[in-house]
Protein backbone atom coordinates (compact mmCIF):
# COMPACT_ATOMS: atom_id res chain seq x y z
CA UNK A 1 0.00 0.00 0.00
CA UNK A 2 1.65 3.31 -1.03
CA UNK A 3 1.36 6.46 1.39
CA UNK A 4 -1.45 8.20 -0.34
CA UNK A 5 -3.15 4.42 -0.14
CA UNK A 6 -2.53 4.52 3.71
CA UNK A 7 -3.92 8.00 4.48
CA UNK A 8 -6.99 7.05 2.24
CA UNK A 9 -7.28 4.01 4.19
CA UNK A 10 -7.19 6.01 7.55
CA UNK A 11 -9.46 8.36 6.33
CA UNK A 12 -11.81 5.69 5.71
CA UNK A 13 -10.77 4.25 9.46
CA UNK A 14 -12.07 7.53 10.88
CA UNK A 15 -15.30 8.08 9.21
CA UNK A 16 -16.35 4.48 10.31
CA UNK A 17 -15.44 4.90 13.73
CA UNK A 18 -16.77 8.57 14.08
CA UNK A 19 -20.16 7.26 12.65
CA UNK A 20 -20.13 3.73 15.63
CA UNK A 21 -19.34 6.65 17.96
CA UNK A 22 -21.77 9.15 17.15
CA UNK A 23 -24.38 8.25 14.13
CA UNK A 24 -25.76 11.85 13.78
CA UNK A 25 -22.09 13.34 13.46
CA UNK A 26 -21.80 14.08 9.87
CA UNK A 27 -25.24 14.89 9.32
CA UNK A 28 -24.90 17.28 12.07
CA UNK A 29 -21.77 18.50 11.03
CA UNK A 30 -22.94 19.01 7.10
CA UNK A 31 -26.04 21.19 8.58
CA UNK A 32 -24.52 23.57 10.32
CA UNK A 33 -21.04 25.47 11.23
CA UNK A 34 -21.24 27.36 14.78
CA UNK A 35 -17.86 28.04 16.49
CA UNK A 36 -17.57 29.96 19.20
CA UNK A 37 -13.63 30.03 18.74
CA UNK A 38 -11.17 31.18 15.71
CA UNK A 39 -7.87 29.89 16.62
CA UNK A 40 -4.86 31.30 14.72
CA UNK A 41 -1.58 29.52 15.26
CA UNK A 42 1.50 28.18 13.43
CA UNK A 43 1.37 25.85 10.44
CA UNK A 44 3.43 23.78 12.58
CA UNK A 45 2.23 20.36 12.66
CA UNK A 46 2.59 19.24 15.73
CA UNK A 47 -0.32 21.61 17.04
CA UNK A 48 -3.44 20.62 15.83
CA UNK A 49 -6.06 23.26 17.08
CA UNK A 50 -8.83 20.75 18.05
CA UNK A 51 -7.13 18.40 19.49
CA UNK A 52 -5.63 20.88 21.96
CA UNK A 53 -8.81 21.95 22.54
CA UNK A 54 -10.27 19.20 23.10
CA UNK A 55 -12.79 20.12 20.79
CA UNK A 56 -14.26 18.15 17.46
CA UNK A 57 -15.35 19.35 14.03
CA UNK A 58 -17.31 22.10 13.24
CA UNK A 59 -16.17 23.78 17.00
CA UNK A 60 -13.48 25.77 16.29
CA UNK A 61 -12.66 27.86 12.89
CA UNK A 62 -8.80 28.06 11.81
CA UNK A 63 -6.27 29.67 10.75
CA UNK A 64 -2.62 29.22 10.35
CA UNK A 65 0.61 30.43 8.69
CA UNK A 66 4.22 30.23 9.82
CA UNK A 67 4.51 31.57 13.82
CA UNK A 68 1.38 32.50 14.12
CA UNK A 69 1.48 36.27 12.86
CA UNK A 70 -0.66 38.42 12.12
CA UNK A 71 0.21 40.97 9.12
CA UNK A 72 -2.36 43.82 8.87
CA UNK A 73 -1.52 43.60 5.57
CA UNK A 74 -2.12 39.84 5.06
CA UNK A 75 -5.62 40.20 3.05
CA UNK A 76 -6.12 36.21 4.07
CA UNK A 77 -5.85 36.52 7.43
CA UNK A 78 -7.61 39.41 7.74
CA UNK A 79 -10.94 38.21 5.98
CA UNK A 80 -10.70 35.13 7.76
CA UNK A 81 -10.89 37.03 11.03
CA UNK A 82 -13.56 39.14 9.12
CA UNK A 83 -15.73 36.10 8.47
CA UNK A 84 -15.15 34.79 12.27
CA UNK A 85 -16.77 37.95 13.65
CA UNK A 86 -19.00 39.07 10.77
CA UNK A 87 -21.00 36.24 9.88
CA UNK A 88 -20.06 33.08 11.93
CA UNK A 89 -20.28 35.19 15.19
CA UNK A 90 -17.26 33.50 17.06
CA UNK A 91 -16.92 34.90 20.83
CA UNK A 92 -13.35 34.34 21.29
CA UNK A 93 -10.37 34.91 18.81
CA UNK A 94 -7.21 32.93 20.39
CA UNK A 95 -3.66 33.86 19.17
CA UNK A 96 -2.20 30.52 20.05
CA UNK A 97 1.86 30.44 19.64
CA UNK A 98 3.94 27.52 20.74
CA UNK A 99 7.01 26.85 22.40
CA UNK A 100 9.89 25.19 19.97
CA UNK A 101 8.40 27.58 17.19
CA UNK A 102 10.78 26.75 13.80
CA UNK A 103 9.78 30.32 12.42
CA UNK A 104 10.43 32.20 16.11
CA UNK A 105 13.93 30.90 16.36
CA UNK A 106 15.00 31.44 12.67
CA UNK A 107 13.92 34.85 13.60
CA UNK A 108 15.75 35.42 17.08
CA UNK A 109 19.20 34.39 15.34
CA UNK A 110 18.89 35.83 11.98
CA UNK A 111 19.25 32.35 10.15
CA UNK A 112 18.38 32.13 6.39
CA UNK A 113 15.45 29.74 5.25
CA UNK A 114 14.40 31.05 1.93
CA UNK A 115 11.43 32.89 0.75
CA UNK A 116 9.83 32.66 4.14
CA UNK A 117 12.90 35.08 5.81
CA UNK A 118 10.68 38.25 4.41
CA UNK A 119 7.54 36.33 6.20
CA UNK A 120 9.26 36.26 9.36
CA UNK A 121 10.40 39.95 9.46
CA UNK A 122 7.57 40.32 11.47
CA UNK A 123 8.53 38.17 13.82
CA UNK A 124 12.21 39.75 13.89
CA UNK A 125 10.34 42.84 14.75
CA UNK A 126 9.32 41.92 17.64
CA UNK A 127 12.08 40.30 18.51
CA UNK A 128 13.69 43.79 18.11
CA UNK A 129 11.34 45.70 20.01
CA UNK A 130 12.04 43.60 23.27
CA UNK A 131 15.82 43.51 22.45
CA UNK A 132 16.00 44.55 26.25
CA UNK A 133 14.16 42.26 27.83
CA UNK A 134 15.29 39.56 25.86
CA UNK A 135 19.27 40.53 25.97
CA UNK A 136 18.56 39.68 30.38
CA UNK A 137 18.31 36.19 29.19
CA UNK A 138 21.71 34.56 28.78
CA UNK A 139 20.06 30.77 27.99
CA UNK A 140 19.21 30.74 24.14
CA UNK A 141 16.47 28.08 24.86
CA UNK A 142 14.56 30.54 27.37
CA UNK A 143 15.49 33.56 25.07
CA UNK A 144 13.64 31.43 22.53
CA UNK A 145 10.66 30.14 24.95
CA UNK A 146 10.45 34.32 25.83
CA UNK A 147 10.25 35.76 22.29
CA UNK A 148 7.73 32.73 21.66
CA UNK A 149 5.76 34.15 24.48
CA UNK A 150 6.17 37.71 23.43
CA UNK A 151 5.07 37.21 20.02
CA UNK A 152 2.06 35.71 21.12
CA UNK A 153 1.13 39.04 22.82
CA UNK A 154 2.25 41.17 19.77
CA UNK A 155 0.12 39.09 17.38
CA UNK A 156 -2.76 39.49 20.09
CA UNK A 157 -2.45 43.22 19.88
CA UNK A 158 -2.14 43.14 16.13
CA UNK A 159 -5.88 41.24 15.79
CA UNK A 160 -7.07 43.77 18.39
CA UNK A 161 -5.94 46.58 16.48
CA UNK A 162 -7.72 45.85 12.89
CA UNK A 163 -10.72 47.44 11.78
CA UNK A 164 -13.23 43.85 11.94
CA UNK A 165 -12.31 43.70 15.54
CA UNK A 166 -12.62 47.70 16.51
CA UNK A 167 -15.84 47.50 14.47
CA UNK A 168 -17.05 44.76 16.47
CA UNK A 169 -16.77 46.04 19.71
CA UNK A 170 -17.86 49.55 18.50
CA UNK A 171 -21.22 48.01 17.97
CA UNK A 172 -21.27 46.15 21.47
CA UNK A 173 -20.34 42.54 19.75
CA UNK A 174 -19.52 39.65 22.54
CA UNK A 175 -16.20 39.01 21.38
CA UNK A 176 -12.53 38.52 23.28
CA UNK A 177 -8.92 37.75 22.15
CA UNK A 178 -6.42 35.79 23.86
CA UNK A 179 -2.71 35.79 23.57
CA UNK A 180 -1.73 31.56 24.42
CA UNK A 181 1.45 29.89 24.34
CA UNK A 182 1.45 26.08 23.95
CA UNK A 183 3.86 23.59 24.98
CA UNK A 184 4.60 20.83 22.96
CA UNK A 185 6.92 19.01 25.53
CA UNK A 186 3.51 18.47 27.78
CA UNK A 187 0.48 19.44 26.06
CA UNK A 188 -0.37 22.26 27.75
CA UNK A 189 -1.68 26.18 27.25
CA UNK A 190 0.00 28.57 28.97
CA UNK A 191 -2.33 32.25 29.67
CA UNK A 192 -0.40 35.36 29.05
CA UNK A 193 -2.30 37.69 30.41
CA UNK A 194 -2.98 39.05 27.13
CA UNK A 195 -7.02 38.72 27.56
CA UNK A 196 -9.06 41.81 25.31
CA UNK A 197 -12.67 42.37 25.48
CA UNK A 198 -12.70 45.55 23.89
CA UNK A 199 -10.89 48.83 23.15
CA UNK A 200 -10.40 50.67 26.70
CA UNK A 201 -8.65 47.22 27.99
CA UNK A 202 -5.86 46.81 24.89
CA UNK A 203 -3.25 48.79 26.89
CA UNK A 204 -3.66 47.83 30.30
CA UNK A 205 -3.73 44.09 29.00
CA UNK A 206 -0.95 44.71 26.82
CA UNK A 207 1.03 46.22 29.61
CA UNK A 208 0.17 43.80 31.68
CA UNK A 209 1.21 40.48 29.66
CA UNK A 210 4.62 42.26 28.67
CA UNK A 211 5.31 42.86 32.48
CA UNK A 212 4.48 39.74 33.52
CA UNK A 213 7.17 37.91 30.69
CA UNK A 214 9.27 40.21 32.41
CA UNK A 215 9.31 38.97 36.01
CA UNK A 216 9.25 35.51 34.26
CA UNK A 217 13.08 36.43 33.03
CA UNK A 218 13.93 37.42 36.30
CA UNK A 219 12.98 34.63 37.87
CA UNK A 220 14.54 32.99 35.51
CA UNK A 221 11.44 30.16 34.71
CA UNK A 222 7.38 30.16 34.43
CA UNK A 223 6.24 28.62 37.24
CA UNK A 224 3.14 27.37 35.43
Amino acid sequence: MGELDKLLQNNRDWAERAVRDDPDFFHRLENQQTPKYLWIGCSDSRVPANQILGLDPGEVFVHRNVANVLSHGDLNALSVIQFAVDVLKVEHILLVGHYGCGGVHAAMTGARVGLVDNWLRHVADVNHKHAGLLAAVDDINLRHARLCELNAVEQALNICQTTVIRDAWARGQKLAVHGWVYALGDGRVRELGMDVASHAEIGPAYDAAVADIARVVARGRRDD
